[in-house]
């Protein structure tokens, strides 16, 4: 599988460094960082933002504007931005907060941007169980309120597609095609929900990508992309986008066999940032999931971002103040070896 080109390659090492290398390596090893890692110092570092939210009434606008401020993304940053914001819209169950992208927390999110200078905020989902994307919004609860805060909606799933060469070479496709969308636009936010999955083991922002491939190019459940490998064209998908932020919906997550099936659990967190893979690994800790056994991840890390928990700098809580562990299936292979420790 090809990796990326800023692997390193010979390195040259000095007696002094490997003498010390020596000395507490093995200590090194236990956190995750490779021998070189540490010598060299990790070529990729992000922040990540962990905010407290033990229900969806609270002030979710006001915790992602913290957020932002924590990131260091000011009114300057955002203003005149014109935003996209791609939950994670799965299945039609109003009754079911731990399937979908909580509505509150969309309606935070588009608080948060216009309040910040955003000039445009829209949504947009291209679900990949239901060829009735409008079904899924409605009964979701997020046409109500798209509805009352005046709110553009886009079917990703129908519109008309764009072709971009596959930067990430995960997959055999030579290119990608993404909805028009991604041009009229200057900020992708995955909006995704923090659960787990039958066939990735988790589906966090990286992976809620996925609804950004038009049904009409690729297929429902996505067929195209499920045939290339789901930890490869999550891959593909993110090197070629390249999304500009995250934010993850785990108020209310799911454990178990996710992501339609499984069972509420209530993480009570908001986790945030720019790099994917960081806010990514940053939630799978919060999991009880170590994302390093996650393939896509794994892939990721120091090519698309870091995972390792050295190479994230952590704001708001702390990972460990929070963790909540998901339940896994031992019968379901992808969720075999995952527990973090």
């Amino acid at each position: 599988m090809p990796h990326s080109t800023q692997d390193i390659e010979n390195p040259t090492i000095s007696r002094r460094e490997l003498l010390r290398a020596t000395l507490i390596g093995g200590g090194l090893a236990l956190s995750g960082f490779s021998l070189l890692q540490w010598i060299k110092g990790p070529l990729l570092t992000a922040s990540t933002f962990i905010g407290k939210a033990n229900d969806y009434q609270m002030d979710i606008a006001h915790i992602i504007r913290h957020g932002l401020q924590e990131l260091g993304i000011t009114r300057t940053v955002l203003t005149e931005k014109r935003i996209l914001l791609k939950p994670n819209l799965v299945e039609p169950h109003r009754s079911s907060p731990h399937i979908n992208t909580h509505p509150l927390v969309v309606r935070g999110a588009i608080e948060a941007f216009l309040s910040l200078g955003a000039a445009s905020v829209v949504v947009g989902e291209g679900p990949g169980h239901r060829h009735d994307t409008l079904l899924v919004l409605e009964e979701s609860g997020l046409g109500d309120v798209l509805y009352e805060d005046r709110i553009p909606f886009r079917d990703l799933n129908m519109m008309e597609g764009i072709s971009v060469p596959n930067l990430g070479k995960q997959t055999r496709l030579t290119t990608l095609t993404f909805p028009r969308v991604v041009q009229e636009v200057d900020w992708i936010v995955s909006m995704a929900k923090m659960k787990t999955h039958h066939w990735a083991g988790a589906t966090l922002s990286m992976k809620n990508l996925f609804g950004m491939m038009p049904g009409i190019f690729y297929g429902w459940p996505k067929n195209v992309l499920h045939q290339e490998g789901i930890p490869q064209s999550i891959l593909d998908i993110n090197a070629s986008l390249k999304p500009h932020f995250a934010i993850i919906d785990g108020i209310t997550g799911m454990e178990g066999d996710g992501p339609i099936m499984g069972t509420p659990i209530d993480a009570g967190v908001i986790v945030m940032g720019q790099n994917l893979p960081a806010v990514d690994a940053t939630c799978c800790r919060i999991m009880g999931i170590d994302p390093s056994r996650i393939p896509y991840l794994k892939i990721a890390d120091q090519w698309l971002g870091p995972i390792q928990e050295l190479a994230i700098e952590q704001r708001g809580e702390s990972w460990r103040s929070v963790q909540v562990p998901f339940a896994l299936e031992p019968e379901i292979p992808a969720h075999h070896d995952l527990r973090l420790g």
